[in-house]
């Protein structure tokens, strides 16, 4: 298991007229820390795409437990439970200033052939990459 966080700002533009911020905007937070995750490993979804794979998303879930508000620092937690194969799936943990856990997700990303759109499994280097981290940490 791997597990990486990452802090966010909540900008005005993502609440909504009640203050909370707005419940789409949770899978942007997602995005984020899944980018900074990958980062964090030494790699970008750029440097993938560059690769000839892109990781469109296939399935996400939402449990919101407590807003968040304007300019609250959030810490978005990324955990990866293991090694991709055809698809990876990403767990995700959002923490107010306080630590108060306030919404928790998940999802997942295929990898598709960018010439041919068709489904790959895991490119060996991605997965070294997971290993490499994996072995790293112990």
């Amino acid at each position: 298991m791997l597990d990486f966080t990452t802090t966010l700002r909540v900008r005005y533009s993502e609440v909504d007229p009640s203050g909370f911020v707005y419940n789409g905007h949770y899978a942007t937070f997602y995005e984020v820390g899944r980018t900074a995750a990958i980062k964090q490993m030494g790699l970008s979804y750029k440097e993938v795409e560059e690769r000839g794979v892109v990781m469109p998303l296939i399935y996400q879930n939402m449990r919101f437990y407590s807003p968040a508000f304007y300019d609250d620092l959030l810490t978005i937690k990324v955990i990866i439970k293991e090694i991709p194969k055809a698809r990876i799936t990403f767990f995700y943990e959002i923490y107010n200033e306080a630590g108060k856990k306030i919404n928790t997700g998940e999802n997942a990303l295929a990898f598709i052939d960018k010439e041919t759109y068709r489904p790959l499994r895991a490119p060996a280097w991605f997965v070294e990459l997971f290993q490499k981290e994996l072995d790293k940490r112990g």
